[in-house]
C-alpha cells in the first residue's frame, strides 16, 4: 500500500512550474516595472526622485511588517487564498495606478502594490514548496523557481520599455494590471493545493504546531548564526533594493545610450539563471554556508568596478553579468540557509522573521540611494555605498556559516522536541 505521505507529496512539479511563472510575472510587474515606469511619471507630472521613491519605501515597510505573519499563515496552510487574493488586489492596483495624478493618490497604491510584494515575491513561493515537500527536502524545488524568476528581469524590462514608448506609462500600466489579473491569480488559485503538502494537519493539533514553532523561534533567537545571518540578509538586501531601483538611471550618468543600457541590464536574467544552473549541475553536494561564503565575496568586487563609473559598455556589461551571477546564486541560498543553518522546523515564520530587516532596508535604501544622489546630482556616492554593504554582507555571512557550524539545525529540533516534553535541553559538546 502506499503511504500518505507519499500520496501528499507526489508530483510537486505542477505547483513549482505555476510558481515559477508567477514569480516572473510578481517580480517583473511588482518590482523591476518601477524604475522605468517613475523615471517617464516623473518627466510627465515633474514630481521629484525623493518624491517618488519616497511611496516605494513606504510599500516596502509595509511588507516588511507582513513578512511574518504572511510566514505564519502559509505555515498554517492559507498560501493559496493569501497569493491568489493578493494578484487580484495587485491587478487592481495597477489599473488604479495607470489613472493616478495627484501624489497623494500615488502614495496610496505604491503602498498598497508594495505591501503586496511580501504575499508575492520568493519568500512565500519557498516556503510553499518546503511546506509541500519538507524543508530538508526543498533545495530543487526553491532552485527550479529561483530558475523562474531569473528571467523575470529580462523578460519585463525590455517588454515595459516597448509598452512605454508605445502606449505610455499608463497603457503599460494596464497591461502590467492585466498580467496579474489572467496569469497569476487562476495560477496561483488552481495550483496551490495545501491538502497535498506534507504537512499532516491531522496528525497534531493547531495549538500543539503553534507551541513547537514558537520554541523553534526562541531557540533560534540564542543563537549567534541567527542574528549575523540577519544582518548578512538586511546587507543584502539594501546593496540589491538600490541597485535594483536606481540602475536605469545610475547607468544612463556613465553617458552610454538608453539601449545599452537596456541590453546591459537585460543581461542580469540571464546570467542569474546561469548562477542557478551551475549551481544545480556541480554544486549539488556542496553545503549552502560554503556556497555562500564564495559569492558573497564577489559582490564588492563588482561594485567597486562599476563605482569608478566607467563608460566602456563592455566593461559595465561584464559587471552586470557577474552580478547577475552572483545574485541568482545568493537568491538560493536566502532560501536555503535558515534549514541549514538554524533549524528545519517552521520555515516560513522562521523567514519571515529573518526578512523582517532586510524588507526595511528594501524599503530604506531606494529613497537614501536617492537621498545621496541629490546631495551631489551623482551616482557614484551611491555605487560606494552599496559597495560598503556588501562588505558588510561579506564578513556577516562568513561569521554566520563559522558560527552555524558548531550548532546543528537537526539538533536544535531534538532541543526544541525535548523542550516541549518538559525535558532539559540537550547539552553541546
Amino acid at each position: 500500500m502506499v503511504s500518505c505521505s507519499h500520496l501528499l507529496s507526489e508530483n510537486p512539479r505542477a505547483l513549482i512550474t505555476a510558481l515559477g511563472v508567477g514569480q516572473i510575472c510578481g517580480w517583473g510587474t511588482l518590482y523591476y516595472s518601477f524604475p522605468l515606469i517613475a523615471e517617464s511619471m516623473m518627466t510627465e507630472l515633474g514630481w521629484t526622485r525623493t518624491d517618488v521613491y519616497g511611496a516605494a519605501t513606504l510599500g516596502l515597510v509595509l511588507a516588511a511588517f507582513l513578512a511574518y505573519p504572511v510566514g505564519i499563515a502559509i505555515d498554517k496552510g492559507f498560501g493559496k487564498v493569501l497569493m491568489s487574493v493578493s494578484s487580484l488586489i495587485a491587478a487592481a492596483f495597477f489599473v488604479m495606478w495607470s489613472q493616478v495624478s495627484s501624489l497623494v493618490s500615488f502614495y496610496f497604491l505604491i503602498a498598497g502594490i508594495g505591501a503586496l510584494q511580501a504575499a508575492l515575491l520568493y519568500e512565500p513561493a519557498f516556503a510553499l514548496v518546503a511546506r509541500r515537500v519538507g524543508a530538508g527536502k526543498a533545495r530543487s524545488g526553491i532552485t527550479a523557481i529561483t530558475l523562474w524568476g531569473g528571467f523575470a528581469s529580462t523578460v519585463f524590462i525590455p517588454f515595459v520599455q516597448l509598452l512605454l514608448d508605445q502606449a505610455g506609462w499608463r497603457g503599460a500600466l494596464l497591461t502590467l494590471g492585466i498580467i496579474n489579473f489572467l496569469v497569476c491569480t487562476p495560477l496561483y488559485f488552481h495550483y496551490i493545493r495545501p491538502e497535498k503538502d506534507t504537512i499532516d494537519l491531522g496528525s497534531s493539533s493547531d495549538e500543539t504546531k503553534q507551541i513547537a514553532d514558537k520554541k523553534v523561534l526562541q531557540t533560534a533567537l540564542r543563537k549567534p548564526a541567527f542574528w549575523l545571518l540577519m544582518l548578512a540578509l538586511t546587507a543584502y538586501a539594501g546593496a540589491f533594493t538600490a541597485f535594483t531601483f536606481h540602475m536605469y538611471p545610475m547607468l544612463l550618468e556613465t553617458g552610454i545610450s538608453t539601449e545599452s543600457v537596456v541590453w546591459a541590464i537585460a543581461t542580469i536574467g540571464p546570467a542569474q539563471v546561469l548562477g542557478r544552473i551551475l549551481i544545480s549541475v556541480f554544486a549539488k553536494n556542496i553545503s549552502i554556508r560554503h556556497i555562500g561564503s564564495f559569492v558573497t565575496a564577489v559582490f564588492p568586487i563588482v561594485f567597486i568596478v562599476l563605482g569608478f563609473q566607467l563608460s566602456n559598455i563592455w566593461l559595465i556589461t561584464a559587471a552586470c553579468i557577474t552580478y547577475g551571477v552572483c545574485n541568482g546564486i545568493f537568491t538560493i541560498v536566502r532560501g536555503l540557509v535558515a534549514p541549514e543553518m538554524i533549524s528545519q522546523q517552521a520555515y516560513g515564520a522562521l523567514n519571515g522573521l529573518l526578512s523582517l530587516p532586510s524588507t526595511l532596508a528594501r524599503a530604506l535604501a531606494p529613497v537614501a540611494a536617492a537621498l545621496i544622489w541629490s546631495s551631489s546630482l551623482s551616482y557614484q556616492g551611491v555605487l560606494w555605498a552599496i559597495a560598503v554593504c556588501t562588505v558588510v554582507l561579506t564578513l556577516s555571512f562568513w561569521m554566520a556559516a563559522w558560527a552555524s557550524q558548531h550548532t546543528s539545525p537537526h539538533l536544535l529540533a531534538v532541543e526544541t522536541s525535548a523542550t516541549n516534553h518538559g525535558q532539559p535541553e540537550v547539552q553541546r559538546n
